[in-house]
């Protein structure tokens, strides 16, 4: 079986952070921090979502 290097990170929302969605990301391709545009349930709307440690 394949070493698993996709380590899970959290992404929390920048106008509620209650909310998390989580993700994996190959971080030698990717080294900087994402940022996504993901549903927020709370609030209804479209909100960014920026990854936390």
């Amino acid at each position: 079986m394949p070493k698993r290097n996709r380590p899970f990170i959290t992404l929390r929302s920048a106008e509620d952070p209650g909310t998390v969605y989580t993700t994996s990301k190959n971080p030698k391709n990717t080294t900087e921090r994402l940022t996504l545009n993901k549903y927020s349930k709370n609030l209804r709307k479209v909100v960014e979502y920026r990854e936390s440690k």
